[in-house]
């Protein structure tokens, strides 16, 4: 009689199988060498080192650029900016939503007067705007409202009134579109069960659909206002001293174009890159309810990336 042996399949050597070795071997994975990337690194790191030795040699006084970045003037202007930017901004918001709700309105009335207002503020450009508010007493001596006021244009019409009204009125024909795009971005199943609970329209518009729209609306709404703060330099032709006009009057004063127009340049990209980084936590905030799970904010990915470089514990 005969003993039969049991073979732990676990304990055969690699390359073998129940009936013997295996004839296939495992496969080593070996990684693609891409050297197009490294050629590509090199060329791109070549270039933007000429390009700064470039303007390091050229005829450009970087202590005057250095030196005129706190000026008082300056800051006075960068001040001026953010406040122009704001304003227009916001009213161009409350007149994004007003007008996207007339356009999505089944009033035939207030859809075509909606619809003619993003036509024309979106169909002419903002400098164009911006010189006729501030013409506008070529045409009307006066402003007349009747009982409720009354007075000269050229005294109603300031500098921060035309750019006020030149952004902000543009910016709202934008806006509008967003806005528009984010209401119908929301399933109309959310509305019909509102109206079923005996909400009124105003009431789910604000509380239901507006809401969960702002997931769609955030993104755009912080590129408009990042692209607001350069274009507010195009209201130095109105006669609002903001930040590229405060550094023209300097540079035209102190035969320094270039360096006053490097330090406008500096300061505007400061502005963007602030800004940059409050519509990104906006959008994370605003994502949290489409998003299982949010990804890292950058400093969570640096500070996953320095504790790779901890040396692990040794076991003893």
């Amino acid at each position: 009689m005969t003993d039969k042996i049991h073979k732990d399949p676990a304990a055969a050597p690699a390359g073998s199988g129940p009936s013997g070795p295996s004839p296939y071997e495992a496969i080593k994975a070996v990684p693609v060498r891409h050297y197009g990337r490294w050629v590509s690194a090199v060329v791109v790191v070549v270039l933007l080192g000429w390009l700064v030795y470039a303007f390091s040699q050229g005829n450009v006084i970087w202590d005057t650029v250095w030196g005129k970045v706190f000026d008082p003037s300056i800051i006075s202007g960068l001040w001026n900016t953010i406040i122009i930017s704001v304003a227009s901004m916001a009213l161009g918001l409350v007149l994004g939503i007003l007008f996207a709700v007339m356009r999505l309105s089944k009033n035939p009335v207030t859809g075509a007067v909606a619809w003619l207002y993003i036509w024309f503020f979106r169909g002419t450009p903002v400098y164009v705007q911006l010189l006729v508010w501030f013409n506008l007493s070529l045409i009307f001596q006066y402003i007349d409202l009747g009982p409720i006021y009354k007075n000269e244009t050229v005294d109603v019409m300031t500098p921060f009134m035309v750019a006020l009204l030149g952004l902000g009125l543009n910016e709202g024909a934008y806006m509008a579109e967003i806005v528009r795009a984010g209401i119908q971005s929301v399933d109309e199943g959310q509305t019909e069960a509102a109206h079923a609970l005996g909400m009124s329209q105003t009431k789910t518009m604000g509380r239901i659909v507006l809401p969960q729209a702002m997931r769609v609306i955030v993104p755009p709404t912080g590129n408009e206002f990042i692209n607001m703060l350069k274009t507010s330099s195009l209201v130095s032709a109105v006669q609002y001293t903001e930040l590229l006009r405060a550094s023209s009057n300097i540079g035209s004063t102190a035969g320094a174009v270039m360096e006053m127009l490097f330090v406008a340049s500096i300061w505007y990209l400061a502005l963007t890159s602030v800004f940059s980084v409050g519509q990104y936590y906006l959008e994370r905030r605003f994502s949290r309810g489409s998003t299982r799970n949010l990804p890292p904010t950058p400093w969570q990915r640096i500070k996953a990336n320095l504790s790779t470089f901890k040396r692990p514990e040794v076991s003893r």
